[in-house]
Formats: C-alpha cells, structure tokens, sequence
C-alpha cells in the first residue's frame, strides 16, 4: 500500500434551493411566525399574504429587468422580515425557559445574520436550515456557483480504490488541505505515501516528506514519473461513479457532521463496488472455467460410448 496516489477535490452540493434574497426573507419571517404561534406569542402582524405576494413579485421585477422595482420590493420584505424579528424579540420574556425558548434565540439570531449581511461578506447564508453552505465557484460553463461543502477524495493509482475521503468545510484552498488528506491516508492505510499525483489547483501545498507530481510538470520527469502523471486523470471517471452510483452529486445529510460523514460513506461504497465487480469477474471465470470441463468430460465420454460400440459390432 505504499505506491502513489491520486488526489482530488470536488464540490458536494447540498439539498438547499437556489438562494436568493425574497425567498430567505420569506423563508425566515415564515419559519420565525411558526415558532410564534408554538411558543404562544400574539404578533402585531404576521404579514401572511402581504410578504408571499411581494416575494413572487420581486422574481417577476428580476425577468423583466425591472431592478430598481426588484430592489425596492427586496427592501421591503427585509422590513417585513424584520418587523417580526423585533416584535418576537420584545415579547421573549414571555417564553420560559427550555429547548423552546433556545430555538427561538438561534432562530432570531440567524435571522438577524441574514438581514445584516451584504453582497461581498464573507460567511454570508444561504440556506437557513444549512447555515454552514459554502458558494464555491468552480469556472464550470454550465454551473457558475455550486452551493455545498468541498470533498477531498485520495484514490490509489492503479486500482482506484478509495483511500482517503474528508469533507473540507470553509472552501479553503486546495493546497493548504493536501497535508490533511495525505495524513488521513497514512492512518488509513498504515503508510505514508511516498507519492502524490494531483492537478495544478494544489500548487504551494507545502508537503515535505510525500513526493507531489503537479499536473503540466515537464522537467525532470523520469519515464515512470510521466506515466504517472498520465494517469492522473483517470480519476475523474471514478469521480463520476460517485457522483452517479454513489449519491456523491448531492448530500443528504444535515450539518459539517453530516457532510463529513457522507464522503466516508460514499468512500466506503465506491470501494465495496469496486470489490463486487472483481467479484462478479471472478465468478463468471469459475463458471467459464467449470462448464468447460463439463463439456470435456462430457465428448470424452461420448467418444468412449463410439469406440466401445464399434468393438462391440
């Protein structure tokens, strides 16, 4: 278990709709007159039909690129949101203590997040039942922004088992968390690895005692080093059984602990595929191999029928 490994990072998107502005808004002033009504507490005004209408109406605005109405209209179901925000606030001496007065405070305290941040804020929220989603932009044509966590992926080289999985929430960069991965490999699999195959994403990785081959590399290059490198990207068709057979394209789990637990077990079961098709191999070649003899012992037993029957006669 010491030969070279691949690794590899990607984007795990999370169960959340599409963020925008009207539907957190909406989204929080709904979930915070639900905790008002369970807690017993009586709103001035819970905007029940005012604010649904408004957020359908600021998608219309954005169409038809009207944004000075979108704005406006954003503006005023924040207040709305906000409104109730405050009035649940003045009213919290009325719920006693217990876990429902403590999902009252992180509820407003989340809401009160969402209502303070601004475009370019780091931390910001995009989803209030995944306050930990990241918006990761990978340069993909088809998907500018993917909203999840990252997921670092270590497989071996030649066999494409998975040897190390982590999810790496923050969106850090790349080549600060390869020391990490190589780490969990070498607890994995009891070796350090002496060898590292990666993409040009982990460059100022800083790993001193692994070998790290950077993809588009040209000088000093033995011949085996080069055909490692070639191999390099023959991790992205074992990706692409994750993310299809393996539940990988999107986490269904709740939380960081949700999400770190996820890659493992995606991890686990790619490995356990892998085993099944060898498996399925093997036994097809014993099958193979089995009703051939079947077939021979059966014509050398038929051709000792003819000889007989020929002396006989």
């Amino acid at each position: 278990m010491r030969g070279p490994w691949r690794q590899w990072r990607r984007v795990s998107p999370e169960t959340i709709a599409h963020p925008t502005d009207s539907r957190l808004y909406e989204r929080a002033r709904a979930q915070l007159v639900d905790l008002a009504q369970e807690a017993g507490i009586e709103l001035r005004q819970s905007y029940a039909r005012l604010a649904p209408r408004l957020a359908a109406q600021v998608g219309r605005y954005a169409h038809a690129k009207q944004f000075r109405r979108m704005r406006k209209a954003l503006r005023t179901l924040r207040g709305y949101t906000g409104r109730v925000m405050r009035d649940i606030r003045r009213q919290l001496d009325e719920i006693p203590e217990g876990p429902l007065r403590e999902r009252v405070l992180d509820k407003l305290a989340l809401v009160s997040r969402l209502l303070h941040q601004r475009p370019k804020d780091p931390g910001k929220i995009y989803s209030l039942h995944e306050p930990e989603v990241d918006c990761i932009s990978k340069g993909k044509a088809r998907v500018r922004y993917e909203f999840g966590t990252k997921v670092s992926i270590a497989t071996t080289l030649k066999g494409g088992f998975v040897v190390g999985t982590r999810s790496l929430p923050g969106n850090p960069y790349d080549g600060h968390t390869l020391g990490e991965a190589l780490e969990q490999v070498a607890i994995l699999t009891g070796h350090p690895p002496k060898r590292a195959v990666v993409d040009r994403g982990y460059k100022g990785h800083g790993v001193q005692h692994t070998q790290v081959l950077i993809s588009g590399t040209r000088r000093g290059l033995t011949p085996a080093l080069a055909k490692a490198l070639r191999r390099r990207s023959s991790i992205e068709p074992e990706i692409g059984h994750m993310k299809s057979d393996g539940r990988l394209a999107r986490c269904f789990l709740k939380g960081t602990f949700g999400d770190a637990l996820f890659a493992v077990l995606c991890g686990c079961g790619h490995n356990i595929r892998k085993i099944l098709a060898h498996l399925r191999k093997l036994l097809a070649a014993v099958i193979t191999l089995v009703l051939a003899m079947i077939r021979q012992e059966r014509a050398r037993g038929y051709s000792r029928e003819t000889a007989l029957s020929r002396c006989s006669g």
